[in-house]
């Protein structure tokens, strides 16, 4: 997923997004734990998507808070 796209998103959304992704991550460990992991790469991907869902949150709370005072 792109910053782009996730920028485009609500604040809810985000955060939303956000525990969707870790719930996906603790899903891929299992599976690698258990040598089921058909495309370990996703692993990586997904833990990127979450930093970048993370960022654009942290963007958004700054902006409100700027905006605030």
């Amino acid at each position: 997923m792109q910053a782009k796209e996730l920028r485009e998103m609500s604040a809810d959304d985000l955060s939303q997004k956000s525990a969707e992704l870790r719930e996906e991550i603790a899903h891929l460990k299992l599976k690698r734990a258990a040598s089921q992991a058909e495309n370990p790469m996703k692993l990586r991907d997904t833990r990127r998507d979450l930093a970048r869902a993370e960022t654009v949150l942290r963007e958004k709370a700054l902006e409100a808070k700027k905006g605030a005072a």
